[in-house]
């Protein structure tokens, strides 16, 4: 049996994850907007579509998934696409988080997305782990999946509370596409276009898994990327 057919055998064939794969299984680029339509999700990007490939499972590797903005001919619009370059990667394990933890955190972090500072309901809102999982290392991946254990200040420092679609664009997958790019590019994030950063530059400086490279960048953490840089624009007001 061929390694592509050993992970075929993973799939439970009725699955969105497999939907997916089987659009990219041809190693070409395919269009998010317009080639997923049998799915029936509009999280593509999510775990279960393109992240979870990208990280695998305990049955199953994860793949090397590129991703960039492309011109699509079928919806005639420059789009998010995806292509399989046909490699594996080992699998990072889940970080599923308990919906206790999950309740947990957004107590504790005052029910309000970090972005608009607007109050919204537990099943409104993402609980994001500031560092993205593609920079985890082995370590960084223990500590931020220690649910039961986190402490108070553990969560504070670990996670931020991100606003879920509500038909537009979520805060999530805005965050998701920048790191993409800077984990592709070595270009560090610009929220909604704004070049700011608290440390560092716009280049990633640093191991691809060193979590101190993200330190800077107003996604990873945008609570104190803003209050910086509301104290940078009172320092240079006449």
């Amino acid at each position: 049996m061929s390694a592509l057919a050993e992970y075929e055998a993973t799939f439970d064939t009725s699955t969105k994850v497999w939907m997916v794969f089987c659009v990219l299984r041809d190693h070409q680029w395919h269009c998010r907007q317009c080639e997923y339509a049998h799915v029936g999700s509009t999280q593509i990007a999510g775990g279960s579509g393109i992240q979870g490939l990208q990280r695998g499972t305990a049955s199953r590797p994860g793949l090397v998934i590129e991703s960039g903005d492309h011109l699509c001919v079928t919806c005639g619009q420059t789009t998010r696409q995806d292509r399989w370059q046909g490699n594996f990667a080992p699998a990072i394990p889940s970080a599923f988080m308990p919906a206790s933890f999950v309740r947990r955190a957004v107590s504790l972090l005052g029910s309000r997305d970090i972005v608009e500072l607007t109050e919204r309901s537990t099943g409104q809102l993402t609980v994001d782990h500031k560092l993205p999982m593609m920079r985890w290392n082995p370590a960084e991946q223990q500590a931020q999946t220690d649910f039961a254990n986190m402490s108070d200040q553990d969560i504070r420092d670990r996670f931020q509370l991100l606003k879920k679609s509500n038909g537009s664009v979520s805060h999530n997958l805005l965050k998701s596409r920048a790191c993409e790019r800077c984990y592709k590019t070595g270009n560090r994030g610009e929220p909604f276009g704004i070049r700011f950063f608290y440390a560092g530059d716009g280049r990633w400086a640093t191991a691809q898994d060193d979590p101190a490279g993200c330190v800077g960048c107003g996604w990873y953490d945008f609570d104190t990327w803003r209050t910086a840089l509301n104290r940078a624009l009172r320092t240079r007001t006449p």
